[in-house]
């Protein structure tokens, strides 16, 4: 499908580079939730490109998915190895694009039906004609990020609850390395806290969805666990 008038039917906002020097130029100063990265680009591949982004921390909040045209199935460990979130193969149909993007950035979408003819006897989903209207929730949101805190282990809370109480950034950080790929939107928010010396808005979080696990019985700050 053509990348363009997919996502600008879809609502999404994108960059299109056409190498992959350019390719990390735009990841540096946009930092998108995902790229879409044809590994074979002039001037840098995909997978040198991936590797760079990927180096830094904040590369890891970014989901990269290789476009390959490659039939082999020995490509997606390559792939992979070089820091690809995932894989797929050339040619696509957008219901694949649209799927991986359910899966990496939690969006939902409106499917409208469309009658075909006056009677309304045949209903075809206006989706597969590239009309879809996308739901996005705002994953900056404190109730997302709490959500998605409450989704975390224990002991991984309590820890950062302690480096954010100590403002020990390069221990926030190091925990922000353990947040799963699904959990990419909850690394960039505390990344962002952190940059902006807000270690104070990660206790508060904490503490609110502690008080959510407590009524679950499950844990809570301050009780002795």
């Amino acid at each position: 499908p053509n990348f363009n008038c997919f996502h600008a039917i879809a609502g999404f906002f994108h960059f299109k580079a056409s190498n992959g020097m350019e390719a990390i130029e735009i990841w540096e100063g946009w930092q998108p939730h995902l790229i879409w990265m044809d590994m074979r680009m002039p001037v840098m591949d995909g997978y040198e490109a991936t590797k760079r982004i990927k180096t830094h921390l904040k590369g890891q909040a970014t989901a990269i998915i290789a476009l390959t045209a490659s039939a082999w199935e020995e490509e997606r460990a390559v792939v992979l190895s070089a820091g690809c979130d995932d894989f797929v193969r050339k040619p696509f149909q957008e219901q694949v694009l649209f799927d991986k993007m359910t899966q990496y950035l939690g969006v939902r979408y409106l499917y409208e039906e469309l009658a075909t003819n006056s009677e309304g006897a045949n209903l075809t989903n206006i989706a597969q004609q590239g009309q879809v209207r996308v739901v996005e929730e705002d994953l900056s949101s404190p109730s997302v990020i709490s959500s998605a805190l409450a989704k975390m282990p224990k002991q991984w809370l309590k820890e950062l609850y302690q480096a954010a109480d100590a403002i020990d950034n390069e221990r926030i950080f190091q925990l922000l390395e353990e947040i799963p790929p699904t959990q990419e939107h909850l690394a960039k928010a505390i990344t962002d806290f952190v940059n902006n010396f807000r270690c104070d808005r990660i206790i508060d979080l904490i503490e609110e969805t502690s008080s959510l696990r407590i009524g679950n019985r499950e844990w809570g700050m301050g009780n002795g666990e």
